[in-house]
C-alpha cells in the first residue's frame, strides 16, 4: 500500500511539470496540492475518523518540522453527480517542491506516533478499504496579470 501511494505521488507529481521546468519548480515558493477522497456510501464518516486518528497527526508533525506549512479538509456542502463526487479534499500546502519530492522516510514518526504499529497497520488498511477512489492533484499558479 506504502508503495502504491509513493507511486501515485511519484506520477502524480511528475506529470504537473513540463519538460525542463523542474528547477523553475524547486524555487523556495510553497508547492500545493490536493489530495481528493470518494469513500463508498455510507462510509465517510468511518473514513474521516480514521483519518483523524491515523493521517492528520502525521501531517501535523510535518507542519511543526516544516516540511509542510499549513494542513487543512474541505467537505462539499452539496451533492455533486456520482462520477463527479468527492467527500473530502486535502490541501497541502508544502515549503517547497524539494520538501514535497524529495525522498522522506515516514516510518520513524509512524513509529513515534502510533507505537501500536500492528493497530495502525490495520486501521490504514481499512481506512483505504472504504474508498472508492483517491486521488493527487498538484497545483500550479497561474499569472492572471502577467504575459
Amino acid at each position: 500500500m506504502k508503495k502504491m501511494i509513493s507511486w501515485l505521488l511519484l506520477v502524480g507529481f511528475s506529470v504537473g511539470f513540463p519538460a525542463g521546468s523542474l528547477a523553475e519548480a524547486a524555487s523556495d515558493k510553497p508547492f500545493v496540492v490536493e489530495y481528493y477522497y470518494k469513500a463508498k456510501w455510507g462510509y465517510a464518516d468511518e473514513f474521516l475518523r480514521l483519518f483523524k486518528k491515523n493521517h492528520y497527526p502525521l501531517l501535523k508533525k510535518q507542519v511543526e518540522m516544516g516540511r509542510m506549512v499549513k494542513v487543512w479538509m474541505d467537505t462539499p456542502r452539496y451533492h455533486a453527480t456520482e462520477d463527479g463526487r468527492w467527500d473530502y479534499r486535502v490541501t497541502i500546502v508544502f515549503k517547497n517542491s524539494s520538501a514535497a519530492n524529495d525522498p522522506f522516510d515516514e516510518d520513524a514518526m509512524k513509529k513515534q506516533l502510533w507505537p501500536d504499529q500492528e493497530t495502525y497497520a490495520k486501521e490504514e488498511q481499512r481506512r483505504f478499504e472504504i474508498l472508492l477512489s483517491h486521488w493527487d492533484l498538484p497545483l500550479k499558479s497561474v499569472d492572471l496579470d502577467g504575459k
